[in-house]
């Protein structure tokens, strides 16, 4: 029985598999018949489609393009714009433009090389600098402004004592989840099964009923054990899904789609690269009159998830600061590149950099140590958020940053970095900070007008009780998490809780996993509906719960005016780094990491903990380790080793702790907590650098080259 603490770790649901390496992946899977995929991709950025020379193909072997889709050529997502097989124009190098089904992958590759297209080639714009420039012909796939009257901000700049303009920007980050992208189509006489790899269940069933063209019952998605996401597999997987589904239909077998790692590095989405104008005024004591942002995401050729990514990152532009007077406008951009996706933050972590080092940068200005400027702005319970929604629950920020300043002795290491750095030639040390928070669940009425989640709960008449959800596992939890929810309000045994990997045939739609929004969510409606569960409970007889989702009273949200509470509850964090920097080499050597975190109430802490480590070294890998650039339009990085994620070898000790802060909407009083250790990984690694070497940094990663770059700069400047 989970009597006690729900807080308190068990042993997950899937780590008998896991650890014994008997858990199946999609790549496991041997079927009589299978057949496998490879796809034949465009070789320009941009261009005209004038034909298609294929060489002949040997028995049991076929070409499957966009003359055999029933129904739309294009992936539904948000906009009808990502052809699922490219066949007149082509907008970006990687584009699929047809498939090859066979046997035989070795023979599948030679055939690919023998395939002769002519394309048409056109002017195309490969960087966002170019989008920038020319947005208005380039293509913009969404926009947004709101806060003060622009007269207003004029006004208050002309009276300033300062206005600080700055321009901020972000790169490319790879997921490297640990299985690369893979589906499987197997046809039956009366549907299209789709299995593989996956975040979000019925956003795939939604792209095969559309291209398909088929009722909603000929179409059945399973979602295979899953090695990792980070939202890599939120909306890149309905396109392959599409591809095995309309194979699966003509050849009548089963057809695999596998990538390995130099494809799915070349050709999946990213997090996309972005750009920051500040223009911040301040008055003679370097305090804040008004801020306005401008700022800028390269979508890549599609607009996918941009238009949402583009609200996040908006609704993240202010940071945790309540800032006087402030403005702020966004461009989705397009630019014929890969295209670019979810990834954890979903457009947070580009504004948190950017807020955190431009605050860093004012502090520096105004001669004030950045931890005490920035405290000055902070928000509290009760404030008012950036689009006029309102900071209703309890923000702990002022005590997390007190708590952590007396665990790292913050004033007395600084006096130490300081004293040290003047000794030391070429090794300097430092200690940076960020601060940041994350909302929980779709933005504004999301949740009410377009998930409208639902749960089942199933009793057996052993009485077993089976979850259905289509929440997906992919290594964050849920299986085990959801499982001790209905347990504990079940008063059963947690093993008597059963939780098979989904399948849309027998599962409910209750919404995607992402957006922090599965425990929080999904989450409470598992509480409710075991709540009833045991109300009417029969032992003996089979019994079924069904639970719908009932939005929460707030400030109503207006997405065209960008006004009103953007999110239910916001989950917060503060993150200390403490690193040394070899300034012969522009090496960094991270020493300690520390973070603080209010998510509510953990689930479980050690599955907690992992989120925290994890997502800490994401987020901090992304400000000074990971580089992945684009030239001409094709991504230069195709493997792991190029691109240079953090090995063990690279993770020290992270000190992390929770603060309880139970929010009443959520299960137990849990929050969302897969994003939000990210979020603040990379700011406060280059706050720390630029403690360091007292010099401020433009962009992350903050890499070597960068750092000798700035160095020899600085050293020029000084002779001067």
């Amino acid at each position: 029985m989970l009597n006690k603490d729900i807080s308190t770790s068990v042993k997950k649901k899937e780590h008998d598999g896991k650890v014994s390496g008997q858990l199946p992946y999609i790549s496991d899977v041997k079927l009589d018949t299978l057949l496998y995929g490879v796809l034949y991709r465009s070789p320009v950025a941009y261009g005209k489609v004038r034909s298609i020379q294929l060489p002949p193909l040997p028995a049991g072997y076929e070409k499957i393009g966009a003359e055999h889709i029933p129904g739309n050529n294009f992936v539904k997502i948000l906009k009808e714009d990502q052809p699922i097989f490219a066949n007149e124009w082509v907008n970006y190098i990687g584009e699929p433009m047809f498939m090859l089904v066979g046997p035989e992958l070795d023979i599948l590759y030679q055939l690919l090389e023998q395939v002769e297209v002519d394309i048409e080639e056109h002017q195309a714009i490969f960087t966002l600098k170019e989008a920038i420039e020319q947005k208005d012909q380039a293509g913009i796939f969404a926009s947004h402004e709101f806060g003060e009257d622009l007269d207003v901000i004029q006004s208050i700049e002309k009276n300033a004592h300062q206005v600080i303009v700055e321009e901020y920007e972000t790169g490319y980050q790879e997921h490297v989840y640990l299985e690369p992208q893979g589906m499987l189509g197997i046809y039956k006489q009366d549907e299209i099964l789709v299995e593989g790899s996956m975040q979000c269940l019925y956003y795939v069933k939604n792209a095969l009923v559309s291209a398909l063209a088929c009722e909603d019952d000929e179409v059945r998605v399973i979602q295979s054990p899953t090695g990792g996401g980070f939202g890599g597999k939120e909306d890149f997987p309905s396109m392959m899904a599409c591809h095995v589904a309309v194979a699966a239909k003509v050849v009548k077998k089963p057809v695999m789609l596998l990538f390995d790692r130099a494809e799915d590095m070349e050709v999946t989405t990213k997090r996309h690269p972005a750009k920051f104008k500040y223009r911040t005024a301040l008055d003679k004591q370097g305090n804040i009159l008004c801020m306005s942002v401008e700022l800028f995401l390269d979508s890549g050729a599609n607009a996918g998830l941009s238009p949402v990514v583009l609200q996040r990152a908006l609704l993240n532009s202010a940071g945790v600061y309540k800032i006087p007077h402030f403005h702020a406008k966004g461009y989705a951009l397009k630019t014929n590149t890969v295209p670019n996706g979810a990834f954890r933050g979903f457009g947070a972590p580009q504004s948190f950099a950017a807020i955190e080092s431009h605050m860093g940068h004012i502090s520096k200005k105004a001669n004030r140590d950045s931890i005490e400027y920035k405290r000055n702005y902070m928000v509290k319970q009760g404030d008012p958020t950036i689009t006029n929604g309102k900071f209703k629950d309890p923000v702990l920020l002022e005590d997390m940053i007190m708590d952590l300043m007396k665990v790292t002795d913050y004033a007395k290491k600084k006096a130490e970095y300081r004293s040290f750095n003047q000794k030391s030639n070429r090794y300097k040390k430092g200690i940076g900070a960020s601060f940041f928070l994350h909302g929980c669940g779709f933005t504004g009425s999301g949740e009410r007008d377009h998930i409208k989640a639902t749960v089942k709960l199933a009793k057996t008449e052993n009485d077993g009780v089976q979850i259905k959800i289509s929440n997906a596992d992919i290594g964050q939890g849920v299986l085990t998490t959801m499982s001790k929810i209905v347990a504990k309000e079940l008063d059963l045994p947690y093993e008597d809780i059963s939780f098979p990997y989904p399948d849309t045939k027998v599962v409910p739609d209750s919404g995607p996993t992402v957006a922090s929004r599965t425990t929080m969510i999904v989450g409470k409606l598992l509480e409710r509906a075991a709540k009833k569960l045991k109300e009417q409970w029969q032992s003996g007889v089979a019994q079924e719960v069904i639970e719908h989702y009932v939005h929460e009273e707030m400030i109503p949200w207006n997405e065209e005016k960008f006004s009103g509470d953007a999110y239910p509850a916001y989950a917060w964090g503060i993150n200390f780094i403490e690193v040394e920097v070899d300034t012969l080499t522009g090496n960094v050597r991270v020493e300690k990491v520390y973070g603080s975190f209010d998510i509510g109430k953990a689930i479980d802490e050690r599955i907690v903990k992992g989120q925290i480590d994890g997502g800490l070294v994401q987020g901090i890998a992304y400000g000074f380790m990971e580089k992945m650039t684009s030239k001409s339009g094709r991504i230069q990085q195709k493997s792991i080793s190029d691109y240079g994620p953090p090995t063990a070898m690279d993770v020290v000790h992270i000190e992390s702790k929770l603060f309880d802060n139970p929010y009443a909407g959520g299960p137990y009083g849990a929050k969302g907590v897969g994003e939000l250790p990210l979020t603040g990984g990379a700011p406060a690694v280059q706050a720390a650098i630029e403690d360091a070497l007292q010099i401020s940094f433009y962009q992350i990663p903050v890499t070597p080259e960068y750092i000798i770059e700035s160095l020899m700069k600085k050293a020029g400047e000084a002779l001067d």
